[in-house]
């Protein structure tokens, strides 16, 4: 029986950062910088603090979002030895929905319909492991929690860290060997 992984889109499969930036600066005319965001959530990262909130509500915002790099060959090779699940909290923008689904299906074909959870909170999630961006969501994870950095995350440090997929990749494989 394989082990079971639940990864996050936004943040953690989807550069989602670099997508607010790069939409701030094509709405905006202004570049903000990644060292600006640090340790605020996303919407205060912005001088505009609406901007983030009208650009999750945007058709397309969500199936235009680039795929973080080395992310789709870190997840085939996790799928070599772990049951991997995409948890995504999909329910709270109209669009939403749809979206991440076609976004998955070009960038992730690999992954089965059978392997995506598309919820509201994922606290109901009990996976062995859970990659994830977000404290809220990790909090509650029922097996090992492994935060994925973010600017929004970089002060935080109740959870296991890993900067990129390489770490992710490094971590699992030590998390292997036994002790």
């Amino acid at each position: 029986m394989k082990k079971t992984i639940a990864i996050d889109m936004d943040g953690v499969l989807a550069d989602i950062e670099t997508h607010f930036i790069d939409w701030y600066e094509r709405d905006y005319g202004v570049k903000v910088n990644r060292e600006d965001m640090l340790g605020v959530l996303e919407p205060d990262g912005f001088p505009d603090k609406t901007a983030v909130k009208r650009f999750v509500y945007t058709p397309g915002f969500f199936r235009t979002i680039p795929v973080m790099p080395g992310a789709v060959e870190a997840v085939k090779k996790l799928m070599e030895t772990y049951e991997v699940y995409v948890v995504s909290a999909a329910m709270e923008f109209p669009q939403c929905l749809s979206e991440k689904q076609e976004w998955l299906q070009e960038h992730f074909p690999f992954i089965s319909w059978r392997n995506i959870v598309f919820c509201g909170d994922k606290s109901i999630i009990a996976t062995d492991y859970m990659i994830d961006d977000h404290c809220k969501n990790l909090d509650f994870c029922k097996g090992k929690a492994i935060m994925f950095t973010a600017a929004h995350n970089v002060y935080q440090n109740h959870h296991q860290r890993v900067d990129n997929w390489n770490d992710v990749l490094a971590f699992l494989t030590a998390e292997e060997v036994p002790a």
